[in-house]
This record gives structure tokens, C-alpha cells and sequence, in this order.
């Protein structure tokens, strides 16, 4: 077993792929890192950052959407990894299918990791809606250990 099927375990087990429209697989393409922002109505509206590491998707649902400026916090929590083709996925999952409903990108680009840590990810994204510094904290007083916080940073970088 590869390490991405090790990696995809949870999210091939919570899936029937004769029912539902979404990918198996997918391995990743040369090029810069990929993130996507889904837009998912399943049944509550929620958005799903997804960000390409080690072959696959690492993912976060966030409950109120990605801040779009800094001083904001929404809480993301951690999901199973998805492989890298979900990052081109758009349809509805049927009804009776785990996280059934439409399901579209709302946001798709590249990424530049500044920090990848177990309590920290802070990232810099170029996407179509997105730009900037975004940081991921893990709550370490949550007792769900897949509690984090989203956020902009202020961005101390100067564009050229």
C-alpha cells in the first residue's frame, strides 16, 4: 500500500464510488503548490480549504468561509485528506452520500508554504478571489485536537 493510499484510507472509506460523482484518486501534477476553496452545500453551507501536501489535498472545513481581511477568525476544522483530483471537482453528491450536495470551487490557485508545523500552517495564496498570507492555528485547548483558527494576515510583504 503507497503512502498516498495509507494517506486516503478515511476518504475512500466514507465514499461509495458508484453513487457518487466524486474522484478516487488522482496523482499530482509538476508544478506549483495547489490550494482550492470549495464552496459546499451540503447540509449546512460550509467551505473547504484544501491544501496540496505530500501528494494529496489536507483539508478543513470552515464553517463561516475563508476571512477575506485581517483581524477576522473563523474556526476550520480538520477533515480527511482528499487526493489531489478533487482539487478540479465540482457536482452534487447525491442525497445518502457522505457530504452530499453541491459542491463547486469557489476559489483555486497556487501557494507558497512559509510555515508548515504541527500547531501552524501559514501559507502565502495567489488565486483568482485570494491573495495574501493566511495562517492556521491548531486550538490546543479544544479537545478536538482538529480545531484550528483561519485567518489574513496583514501582509508585511511589499509587492514589486
Amino acid at each position: 500500500m503507497s503512502i498516498q493510499t495509507n494517506q486516503l484510507f478515511e476518504y475512500t472509506s466514507k465514499r461509495n464510488f458508484e453513487k457518487t460523482p466524486e474522484p478516487k484518486s488522482g496523482e499530482k501534477k509538476t508544478g506549483p503548490l495547489l490550494f482550492v476553496i470549495h464552496e459546499h452545500h451540503a447540509s449546512r453551507l460550509h467551505w473547504d480549504l484544501r491544501l496540496e501536501k505530500d501528494g494529496v489535498l489536507k483539508s478543513w472545513a470552515v464553517p463561516k468561509g475563508v476571512p477575506e481581511t485581517p483581524k477576522i477568525r473563523h474556526l476550520a476544522i480538520e477533515t480527511e485528506d482528499h487526493p489531489y483530483d478533487y482539487g478540479n471537482f465540482e457536482g452534487t453528491i447525491p442525497q445518502g452520500q457522505y457530504g452530499a450536495g453541491l459542491v463547486k470551487i469557489w476559489d483555486r490557485g497556487h501557494y507558497t508554504p512559509k510555515v508548515w508545523a504541527n500547531d501552524k500552517i501559514e501559507v502565502k495564496l495567489e488565486g483568482k478571489r485570494l491573495h495574501g498570507i493566511y495562517v492556521l492555528v491548531r486550538l490546543k485547548k479544544s479537545e478536538n485536537q482538529k480545531n484550528w483558527l483561519l485567518l489574513k494576515s496583514r501582509d508585511t510583504e511589499k509587492l514589486v
